[in-house]
């Protein structure tokens, strides 16, 4: 519809741009990032649950055997958050907007040319324009 102009005034068309595609994104990456994170604070909870059990086995002293337990815990919590991650993940991307787009047009000239350049036009491609007027 608008070739013509585009034409006419050296303009390049371009594609709308879509939030949507960007978001998606952002959510994969955070979600990645907190899942390797989190898979790492697995693996260096678990070494150290081997050395503090190692220790509490060689010296059967009570205060070692109740730092393995919380660190087992804290290692156990560690893996549900992991669980966590993917069901929040799941949820914003279900929650992500569907598709928007936004399309900016400039015009950069006077009125007159404006009106010039579309009088050159034929007639039912001015008609079919959308106009929006000024209240």
């Amino acid at each position: 519809m608008f070739d013509d102009l585009d034409e006419k005034f050296n303009v390049v068309p371009t594609e709308p741009m879509s939030i949507e595609k960007a978001e998606k994104k952002d959510i994969e990456d955070d979600a990645e990032h907190a899942r390797d994170t989190l898979h790492s604070l697995i693996d260096k909870g678990n070494e150290a649950i081997d050395g503090i059990l190692h220790i509490a086995k060689n010296s059967d002293h009570p205060r070692a055997y109740e730092v393995a337990g919380q660190l087992i815990k804290t290692v156990s919590d560690v893996a549900k958050d992991l669980l966590d991650v993917q069901k929040k993940k799941k949820d914003l991307q279900q929650d992500a907007p569907t598709k928007i787009e936004t399309q900016n047009n400039l015009f950069v000239g006077s009125t007159h040319e404006l009106l010039k350049a579309m009088k050159q036009l034929p007639n039912e491609e001015i008609q079919e324009a959308e106009i929006i007027e000024d209240e």
